[in-house]
């Protein structure tokens, strides 16, 4: 040990956050088969071997008109890893959504935190509901920078000063800041994950604005380009419509 114990430990610094998709079973098709047995029954079936393309209509219907349940017949699981302060926001969101998060209790938990990159803006500006962000100066960012990374030395170096003593991890983690990275599987189906997007986004093509933080907003657009991918005539009848959920 050093004289310093915030020296003995290397500690990685991230401004990005992770998202892999894990696993889905999600299609525009789904949507439709789902749709259809309200007039067809069994016959709706057949919708499974169709091209979505030939009914995009009846998806834009669906969202226009805000019949919501058939965009619930899907689901994707997302492996994100981001700091500790993003998951308390995302779980707010708790209708069609699940979580399973790794635990300080079970696991020692790694030294990598989260550190604003250069492009992060800084500076708020305006009273509570009607105030907008800025970019800092070069100082400002040095100032950030320097008093994260100081904090997170000392509070990594007594966890292990406890842990070393003996102490049990889900009493020793209480020293950790919430900048400190976790990761999670998270599996949402269509119609959560766009109302998930209407609240952690902001797009020009929005009906309602929407102010989220940044990094969960980093978040989001990463699951947004891989629902995107999966179920184009959906996510497209989503921007088309003011990107409100159904």
């Amino acid at each position: 040990m050093t004289d310093n114990p915030a020296d003995d430990f290397k500690l990685f610094f991230r401004s990005d956050v992770t998202v892999e998709l894990i696993k889905y079973t999600a299609s525009d098709a789904d949507v439709l088969f789902a749709a259809r047995v309200s007039t067809a029954g069994e016959q709706s079936l057949e919708e499974l071997q169709k091209d979505p393309e030939r009914s995009k209509g009846l998806i834009n219907y669906l969202m226009r008109d805000r019949h919501g349940s058939p965009f619930e017949h899907n689901s994707m699981t997302f492996f994100v890893s981001a700091p500790i302060f993003v998951f308390r926001e995302f779980m707010r969101h708790r209708v069609g959504w699940s979580y399973n998060e790794e635990s300080g209790r079970y696991r020692e938990l790694e030294p990598v935190f989260y550190v604003p990159g250069e492009d992060r803006k800084l500076v708020q500006q305006g009273r509570p509901g009607k105030y907008e962000f800025v970019q800092g100066t070069a100082e400002q960012h040095r100032t950030v920078t320097a008093a994260m990374e100081e904090s997170y030395r000392q509070s990594y170096a007594a966890y292990q000063e406890m842990l070393a003593a003996g102490v049990a991890r889900e009493v020793a983690r209480a020293t950790l800041p919430v900048g400190l990275f976790s990761s999670m599987y998270a599996t949402c189906n269509a119609r959560s994950l766009m109302h998930f997007l209407g609240l952690r986004t902001q797009h020009e093509l929005a009906k309602v604005p929407s102010f989220p933080q940044r990094e969960i907003e980093m978040v989001a657009e990463k699951m947004e380009a891989e629902w995107a991918r999966l179920m184009p005539l959906t996510h497209a009848a989503y921007n088309a419509n003011g990107r409100v959920a159904p």
